[in-house]
């Protein structure tokens, strides 16, 4: 583990960018970016052409270390290159941004109120990568949307279970347990989360770390106390859908929760701008983001 690496994601100001997306919501990034279906015929042309995106993005001025403490990955954006650096060195090294990595293969089928993650083969291959690519952690997603108690035990000791085996690596994990932001249950369903957490928490190793990626409250502040776990390096807030305006409101409302928006992020960049007018959106993006994770 980079303990420098450690040290800015854990006292740092600023957010973490998601530039994660994957498989099924590359074509919808795609579109929202102004690159319509009909611009690629193949998997490898449309991940080519999301990399363009993601490189404009990350080399803009606008994406500065002032501002942004991280960036999550997709593993084939790990694997490519920015001016000849293999990404996650091209973040630290010329960025100074910390790179973390999406790790999970999409979820399973509704069940219990809650969607689990996929089995993710190959997972010690993967990770094993992420620790020769420089890689600081990993990020993985479940999604809740009932109050289910059982459901949410399932998620979040699945959750946990991988995380351990993350851990083994030296990398730390962002436990992203979502709670559908459209649930309407949302509150009680935090309620049964935030218990869940704390009890797995609780049974970590004295010296395992970990992230939390979670949905912003529906009470403010709700998660104040597992920001004061020992395990806990940092609890980051997802934009679940919100517009950017309205993520950026209730972000601001909870004390030491960051952003780690994709599309809030995002909003507003299109293929056809500018250089000037891509820096010109992006910043006043990561100039408002910014500013909500740090009230």
């Amino acid at each position: 583990m980079n303990i420098k690496q450690l040290e800015r994601v854990h006292t740092g100001k600023g957010f973490i960018a998601a530039l994660d997306q994957s498989g099924g919501s590359t074509p919808k990034a795609l579109e929202q970016y102004g690159i319509q279906q009909s611009s690629y015929s193949t998997e490898e042309e449309m991940y080519a052409l999301v990399h363009e995106m993601r490189t404009r993005i990350i080399k803009s001025p606008a994406f500065d270390s002032q501002f942004i403490l991280g960036a999550i990955l997709f593993e084939n954006t790990m694997d490519r290159r920015i001016d000849g650096q293999l990404t996650a060195d091209y973040l630290w090294e010329q960025k100074g941004i910390v790179p973390f990595l999406k790790v999970d293969k999409g979820l399973a089928e509704l069940e219990d109120g809650v969607q689990q993650m996929k089995p993710i083969g190959g997972l010690d291959e993967l990770l094993k990568r992420a620790v020769e690519r420089n890689i600081f952690g990993t990020k993985m997603r479940s999604l809740i949307k009932e109050a289910n108690a059982d459901g949410i035990k399932k998620v979040v000791e699945q959750q946990f279970e991988i995380g351990k085996q993350i851990i083994r690596y030296g990398l730390v994990p962002i436990i992203e347990p979502e709670v559908d932001i459209y649930s309407a249950d949302k509150a009680a369903a935090e309620k049964i989360l935030k218990d869940e957490i704390a009890a797995q928490l609780s049974a970590l190793d004295q010296d395992a770390k970990v992230m939390l990626k979670l949905s912003i409250p529906t009470v403010d502040n709700f998660y104040q106390d597992l920001m004061e776990d020992p395990h806990v390096v940092r609890i980051v807030a997802l934009s679940g859908g919100y517009s950017q305006a309205e993520a950026n409101d209730k972000l601001a409302a909870n004390r030491g929760l960051i952003a780690s928006f994709s599309r809030a992020l995002s909003q507003g960049l299109t293929a056809g701008q500018t250089d000037e007018q891509f820096n010109a959106v992006l910043s006043q993006s990561v100039q408002s983001i910014y500013e909500a994770s740090i009230k």
